[in-house]
């Protein structure tokens, strides 16, 4: 496999996964009959960002970079949030 054909494919699987968040996030919000964003949102989220922030740096475009990078700071947040939630709860 070329070089080039490695990174597009990259590309569209790092999409795919960032894509499928949604569907995540609907399937749990249908089963609550209620807006939820589950974990895997936030995992898909991060793993799917930072694939595309990988993708962005090998096509060299600096607003790629900076829009997904940026946003592997929120989706981080958001994950340490969580973990510290369930840790509270566990206690208590």
């Amino acid at each position: 496999m070329s070089a080039k054909a490695f990174i597009y494919m990259l590309g569209f699987v790092a999409q795919g996964i960032f894509a499928s968040r949604f569907i995540v996030q609907w399937i749990a919000s249908e089963k609550e009959k209620r807006s939820v964003i589950p974990m895997a949102f936030w995992y898909l989220s991060f793993a799917g960002g930072l694939l595309l922030t990988v993708y962005a740096v090998f096509r060299k475009d600096p607003v790629f970079i900076l829009g997904q990078a940026s946003g592997l700071i929120v989706y981080s947040r958001n994950i340490i949030l969580r973990w510290r939630e369930a840790r509270q709860s566990e206690v208590d």
